[in-house]
């Protein structure tokens, strides 16, 4: 049994008290016979009774103090990474797995922060560039299929108009326009993948924390039920470890809420890019058609 501040304070007063200091004291203290001699084990027994003495002392300030000595926890065992060490596998589980998701979404939001900056730089110049020439002869000219926002946009009017040379220009626009709308579909789909995830992290990981949480305070829960005791030094641990689960689910679940709510602002900036860049293309090909309508009215005029 652990003695407490208050019976060891308790029995070094006493110790300095009556503490005895000189033979005679000592002595006086010993136990005699019958015809008044000292008996051998008398110096003993004075040292034996005066340590009883000190512990009857210090043991009574125990008894005053708290029942049981309070185990005492030291800073590495209350700082987060000691409480996930000592924390049960299953809410070791749970903060990993939220620890993932946290830099699954920071990764995510990197990525696609870089890939959106760079469509959006491309598409800016591809849509100068198509409003400062006269025709989809002059776009097509020198156009970069692989980087440019505006090719497949372009390659698409161009074979509906290979496709349709044999019909009336009339209806040549609207199927052009049925293709565009297809292809600017296809690139907002392809500017979102990945941003699934960062929903699916905000909605779930706050849930995902809780349930370590009630993992964690139904283990705390047992331990007192198997100790006897509410002490707080015994449960505090456990409820601080499940508490960190639910902490941890907030860490991931806040930034990932951000992140997708921007990352949806950038794509939706990005897709009115693409369809400003549609609507030029529309404009080329309506100029191409009515150039291929006046000719032949120029021919028949000769």
């Amino acid at each position: 049994m652990a003695i407490g501040p208050e019976g060891l304070s308790q029995a070094r007063r006493f110790g300095t008290t009556h503490a005895p200091r000189t033979q005679l004291q000592l002595n006086r203290m010993c136990s005699t016979t019958r015809s008044g001699h000292v008996s051998f084990w008398g110096p003993a027994m004075a040292k034996r009774k005066f340590g009883w003495i000190v512990a009857g002392a210090a043991l009574s300030g125990l008894l005053a103090g708290p029942a049981l000595a309070e185990p005492s926890l030291s800073g590495h065992a209350l700082s987060p990474w000691g409480m996930f060490m000592a924390a049960d596998w299953v809410v070791k589980s749970v903060m990993i797995g939220l620890a993932g998701a946290s830099v699954a979404t920071w990764t995510i939001f990197i990525a696609k922060l870089l890939e959106l900056s760079a469509a959006k730089r491309r598409a800016a110049a591809s849509l100068a560039r198509l409003d400062s020439v006269r025709g989809l002869a002059d776009a097509t000219a020198g156009l970069n299929d692989g980087r440019d926002p505006a090719a497949p946009l372009l390659h698409a009017v161009l074979e509906e108009m290979e496709q349709s040379a044999d019909l009336p220009p009339e209806g040549i626009k609207e199927r052009a326009a049925s293709r565009l709308e297809r292809i600017e579909a296809a690139t907002a789909r392809a500017s979102a993948r990945g941003t699934g995830v960062l929903a699916s992290i905000g909605a779930t990981a706050p849930f995902v924390g809780l349930f370590g949480t009630v993992w964690g305070i139904m283990n705390s829960f047992i331990g007192i039920a198997e100790s006897h005791t509410t002490n707080l030094a015994v449960v505090a641990p456990g409820i601080a470890e499940a508490l960190l689960a639910t902490a941890i689910g907030l860490v991931a679940a806040i930034p990932a809420v951000l992140v997708y709510n921007a990352l949806t602002r950038s794509i939706g900036g990005y897709r009115a890019q693409v369809g400003d860049i549609a609507a030029a293309v529309l404009r080329l090909l309506s100029r191409d058609l009515d150039r291929r309508g006046v000719k032949p009215r120029l021919r028949a005029a000769e």
